[in-house]
């Protein structure tokens, strides 16, 4: 089935849990590709492949190498294995977004598929494997791939320009969102498989030598990418600012999770049972203040990490934060204040707990022991 027509001529199709984009004429590619992936001037066709058979579904390959996946894979979709690029992903294929920009003669369409949920990394965050040592990678689903189609000819350093940009537009996309690192307690900037191809029309009378930001077409890049990222991962996940307005989805990163606040409250005797304390949590997850406030105070401890406030200073700020959060009076019983000599992002980890419990305990007091 032909699900959208770029301004190049090529039709992109879906069919076979695949996006395939076969090409009208002369393309020059450059892609993350592990089957004829780089800079690539013969290509006739690119894909991206759903492997996942479906929901709850270990995701299941043509072969026992994924690149040899993929070469089956483009034989399976009826491309030249030669000359056809393609990326696999447990995203589907009906999730896909397609968005375009355009000024002047330049167009550019960017079609993204987008999981983060499940394997979202923050660059530099701990590995899982080492190649140099012999070890093969360990599969993961949650990939965002994008492919982006630019409708005129790009020298060889643009187009490389190109998915630079490509990829800090992708990265800002997961930073507006505040995607959460499943492998530390920082903010996603991808996750660690995804793949990109960049296409640029080689038959076209304009090429361009530059696609950084300061740029239009660089402006065009940064645009299709950060929309069509975040509508994929909307649909494929429910990630999006709305389902974002949480304070758990904004404390989660740092262990702060349903779970870890009920073992921190029933330390703290309080007398619920867990259904009416996850209700009760739901409701001040809700509420606009305290995500407002507890936004502030993690954003604290994300400047601590990075280095731009001393310990004291984030620890201190915190303090003030949660005393100025609604029904909080800012004071922690005593065996809730932390040792004056643990590092300071575990005491604000603890410290928040603490006053997200203590506020808790003092609605359920007022309410005789239950949430009404």
């Amino acid at each position: 089935m032909r699900i959208e027509m770029l301004p190049t001529g090529d039709p992109v199709h879906r069919y076979q849990k695949c996006i395939v984009i076969p090409f009208a004429g002369k393309r020059r590619v450059l892609s993350t590709c592990s089957v004829n992936g780089g800079f690539r001037e013969d290509l006739t066709a690119v894909f991206n492949n759903d492997i996942n058979p479906g929901a709850g579904m270990e995701c299941q390959m043509l072969a026992p190498s994924y690149e040899e996946h993929l070469t089956r894979m483009a034989e399976h979709l009826g491309l030249d294995p030669k000359t056809a690029a393609g990326m696999a992903t447990a995203a589907s294929m009906e999730n896909v977004s397609i968005q375009k920009e355009a000024f002047g003669a330049t167009e550019v369409t960017a079609v993204v598929t987008g999981g983060i949920e499940v394997n979202g990394g923050r660059v530099g965050d701990p590995a899982d494997w080492d190649e140099a040592a012999g070890e093969k990678a360990v599969p993961k689903s949650g990939t965002i791939n994008i492919i982006l189609s630019i409708s005129t000819d790009l020298t060889p350093g643009a187009l490389a320009r190109a998915l630079v940009t490509c990829t800090e537009a992708k990265t800002a996309a997961l930073q507006e969102l505040l995607a959460a690192s499943r492998y530390s307690s920082g903010i996603a900037t991808g996750s660690g498989t995804d793949g990109t191809i960049v296409i640029c029309n080689a038959e076209s009378d304009l090429c361009l030598t530059n696609a950084g930001k300061h740029s239009k077409l660089g402006e065009l890049i940064g645009k299709a990418v950060k929309s069509a990222v975040k509508e994929a991962l909307r649909r494929q996940s429910g990630l999006s600012q709305e389902g974002q307005h949480d304070l758990l989805r904004r404390t989660e990163r740092f262990g702060v999770t349903e779970q870890t606040l009920w073992e921190w409250f029933q330390r703290q005797e309080g007398s619920s049972t867990r259904a009416d304390f996850a209700e009760q949590l739901y409701q001040l997850s809700q509420d606009g203040e305290w995500i407002t406030g507890v936004s502030l105070y993690v954003h604290l401890m994300d400047q601590l990490q990075w280095g731009l406030l001393s310990s004291g200073e984030a620890v201190s700020m915190g303090r003030k934060i949660l005393g100025l959060l609604p029904g909080n009076t800012g004071e922690f019983p005593a065996r809730e204040i932390s040792p004056e000599h643990e590092p300071a992002a575990e005491r604000m980890i603890r410290e928040l707990k603490a006053a997200i419990c203590s506020r808790m305990a003092a609605r359920e007091q007022r309410n005789g022991g239950r949430d009404r």
